[in-house]
């Protein structure tokens, strides 16, 4: 283990920039790949669960967006920046040891491997339905179709990780694009919509249960922890000593990219339907592009939603390829087996493959608990892990004394309370 430690060291101190530099190219890329995990398909749907709770609500989850995520996704970052060069799996192993470090490993491929599912499923729904009412095709049979959707996904995959980012990156721009023009769009039709409920003030205990159970729905809108340790892992091979300072900027922009671009998408739709409405799109299961398509009968939305949720899908997808798959190469690694570097990838690739297949295939209605049971893992992994370490780990020490520590972990135990609280209703029927 001190052999592999010292050769990451060696090789990262062979590539570290001596200066920290203008804004780069891969800076942009890096950015708009951030954006992509986390603004995904959950974003069609997020005006439709963060609206319901009314506007008052709302107002605050909006206020918090973006510290909220900023800091708890910085913290991560600056987790596996403290590590000699590894990713989240081997830095966790160095500060916390071998037990702690497998335990850790395989929680975090459990928390986002299910996700992977669900992209799977959905893709192959989106594909499917799009074939069916917009192009009047009959789509191929469903174990052709996933298998062709998945394989299609992992060849970009297969090309490195600097291509899947560079494909995310790509995919971004019609999405923000799209997003930008339906909020655009839907201006002139506002009517109030969730203004019907400012004047309807809740009582202090009524509103503070109403932010609670919303905090996990904003927080999970927009996480993206999947590929930061990639990134950092990047960030600390470009720019050495510089690393937390060019990531933070990275971090930054991204942040206020994506919590600019989804609110004024949020509030557009929430002023345009009223919560009646949204109810409504909420009980028929419906992402808000649907029930747009529906409410204005409007063919170019209908044509759109789908295409959309394509790109927001795929490029989620992608990204938490690489978390997954990072997590599952720290499990095989903790076994003791050792693989080249491309016998491992082309093993998890497989493995992801087949999964992935057969999941998509079976089309189970299961995914939604084993995605909720998966948030309070990355919580603890997101928000409160990256604070443990600022107390324990020499190296992160610096970090200490900060407010902004105290709110990351104030959030992140307000979203596993919440999330926990949410699961115990739905199996008691509480």
């Amino acid at each position: 283990m001190n052999e592999q430690a010292s050769s990451v060291e060696q090789r990262f101190e062979q590539t570290t920039s001596a200066t920290l530099g203008s804004w780069a190219r891969q800076d942009t890329t890096w950015m708009l790949g951030l954006f992509g995990t986390a603004i995904g398909a959950g974003t069609l749907f997020l005006p439709i669960n963060a609206g319901l709770g009314g506007f008052w609500p709302l107002l605050i989850l909006a206020a918090l967006a973006f510290p909220m995520t900023y800091y708890a996704h910085r913290g991560l970052t600056r987790f596996v920046l403290s590590g000699r060069g590894g990713d989240i799996t081997e830095v966790v192993e160095e500060h916390f040891g071998l037990k702690a470090g497998a335990l850790i490993t395989v929680l975090y491929f459990f928390a986002i491997f299910p996700i992977l599912l669900i992209y799977s499923v959905a893709l192959t729904n989106t594909v499917s339905s799009f074939m069916e009412h917009q192009l009047h095709m009959t789509p191929p049979p469903r174990v052709l179709l996933s298998f062709g959707l998945i394989l299609g996904l992992l060849a970009i995959v297969r090309c490195g990780e600097q291509a899947t980012v560079k494909v995310m990156s790509l995919l971004v721009y019609p999405f923000i694009v799209a997003l930008a023009l339906l909020a655009l769009y839907l201006v002139p039709h506002w009517s109030g919509g969730i203004l019907d409920t400012a004047m309807q003030v809740p009582s202090g205990s009524a509103f503070l249960h109403t932010v609670w159970l919303a905090i996990p729905v904003m927080v999970f809108s927009f996480n993206h922890s999947p590929i930061i340790s990639a990134f950092a892992v990047d960030q600390k091979r470009r720019y050495g000593e510089h690393a937390d300072e060019r990531s933070g900027q990275i971090l930054s922009r991204a942040h206020l990219l994506m919590v600019a671009m989804v609110l004024f998408f949020v509030f557009s739709c929430v002023l345009t339907l009223d919560s009646a409405q949204l109810a409504e799109a909420k009980a028929q299961n419906l992402s808000i592009l649907s029930y747009l398509a529906n409410h204005f009968s409007n063919p170019t939305i209908a044509f759109a939603a789908p295409l959309i949720a394509f790109i927001a899908i795929a490029k989620s997808f992608l990204g938490h390829y690489i978390g997954a798959s990072e997590g599952l190469k720290g499990i095989i690694g903790k076994t003791g087996l050792r693989p080249g570097a491309k016998a491992l990838d082309r093993m998890v690739a497989a493995l992801m493959l087949v999964v992935c297949w057969i999941v998509a295939t079976l089309n189970p209605s299961i995914l939604g608990m084993i995605e909720s049971f998966g948030g309070p893992i990355i919580a603890a992994l997101l928000f409160l892990m990256p604070m443990y370490a600022i107390r324990k780990v020499p190296s992160m020490r610096k970090y200490s004394g900060a407010m902004s520590n105290l709110f990351v972990v104030f959030v992140g135990l307000v979203a596993i309370s919440s999330v926990v609280y949410s699961l115990a209703a739905s199996v008691l029927g509480w």
